[in-house]
């Protein structure tokens, strides 16, 4: 027999994923993942008998609760589920699918609307960190449309602004989980670094490329990815995040000069598929990099200014994210002091997603 749990459908910023209270779900872990696998309809490179859209960006879900810090709101636990493989990781943030918690929570009745625009703490459970989102709530109620575009999405929505309190060295424990600005993985000259999102940089030059290849191109290429992959399972365990064969992080970010005006291209593995543009914790980290004295990514970024504050503009393939951020600078020790960004999101449906009885047996 089919049995159905409450959900609501959401996109938040560029990716999209299934929303639950945690009350919905089963407590145990193991049971939730089968439970979770069986609604997107993985492992199923197509997702066909599940809700999932056959792509990491879109095979994602947010569970979230009422909070029981003083500080925070609410609490968000990220979980990816793997479309071709019966996997469900909770090793990483999400700040795209964040954008769509603070509206999601406030019409779920957990945090009270406080005029035009209600600020909402989000817990991130995976990381152990504070967002603040800004959430549009005019008349009494969560607004979704509006004038604000962000690449990668089509047409336009109301403006939900994060602020990250807390993310740096989050996953990884600092900034510069291996000590250093620059280590030497297989011969080649790479930055890691956390801030939000634990992401390898690397120059797009150093794989014979020009850095500003399709997803599909850079996915097609063999020799390319084989090479990407050997660097992030080796430099896995040197940043703290141990065996990184079956996890999804950290990211692996090719850089190269801005071709469009910004601040730095980039194209990023999020591990094996190529991102359509860049993740939001993922931005924020390449942009801390950039202004990280003698990192890779500060090597081939073209920054307008060298002041605490800047506003850096990150190209990707379909566009350009903009990440606010404030660091100090110590006798080369970087400081994050604020970083913040603007994302959208958009309730696409509520309901039921329907799961069949045996997933719950385990048959």
């Amino acid at each position: 027999m089919l049995k159905s749990i409450p959900c609501t459908l959401m996109r938040g910023g560029t990716s999209k994923g299934l929303y639950f209270n945690e009350a919905d779900l089963p407590a145990e872990r193991e049971l939730r993942d089968r439970v979770l696998l069986a609604a997107m309809g993985s492992p199923d490179i197509r997702q066909i008998d599940g809700v999932g859209g056959a792509h990491p960006l879109t095979s994602k879900v947010a569970v979230i609760r009422r909070s029981s810090l003083e500080h925070a709101d609410v609490d968000y636990l990220f979980l990816q589920v793997v479309v071709d493989k019966a996997e469900v990781s909770d090793s990483q943030n999400c700040g795209n699918i964040l954008a769509g918690v603070g509206p999601w929570a406030i019409e779920q009745g957990l945090v009270p609307i406080a005029g035009d625009v209600t600020p909402v703490r989000i817990h991130m459970l995976n990381t152990a960190s504070i967002a603040v989102a800004y959430v549009p709530t005019p008349n009494g109620a969560v607004e979704y449309e509006g004038d604000a575009r962000i690449d990668g999405v089509p047409g336009t929505a109301a403006a939900i602004p994060l602020e990250f309190l807390d993310v740096a060295g989050s996953s990884c424990g600092s900034l510069l989980p291996t000590g250093s600005v620059v280590d030497e993985i297989n011969g080649l000259c790479v930055t890691c670094i956390d801030n939000g999102m634990p992401v390898v940089i690397l120059r797009a030059e150093d794989f014979g490329i020009a850095g500003d290849e399709t997803p599909e191109q850079l996915e097609s290429n063999a020799d390319l990815k084989q090479r990407v992959e050997a660097i992030r399972l080796a430099v896995g365990p040197r940043m703290n995040l141990g065996d990184v064969s079956k996890k999804t992080v950290p990211k692996m970010c090719l850089v190269s000069p801005p071709k469009q005006g910004g601040a730095i291209a980039t194209r990023t593995f999020i591990p094996h598929r190529v991102h359509e543009s860049i993740g939001v914790l993922g931005a924020v980290s390449v942009a801390t990099a950039c202004v990280t004295p003698g990192s890779v990514a500060a090597q081939v970024a073209k920054l307008s200014g060298d002041g605490s504050s800047q506003r850096l503009e990150v190209e990707h393939p379909t566009g350009f994210f903009t990440v606010d951020i404030e660091v100090a600078v110590t006798s080369g020790k970087v400081e994050v002091r604020r970083s913040a960004l603007l994302r959208t999101a958009r309730k696409l449906m509520r309901g039921e997603v329907f799961v069949t009885g045996r997933v719950w047996s385990g048959s």
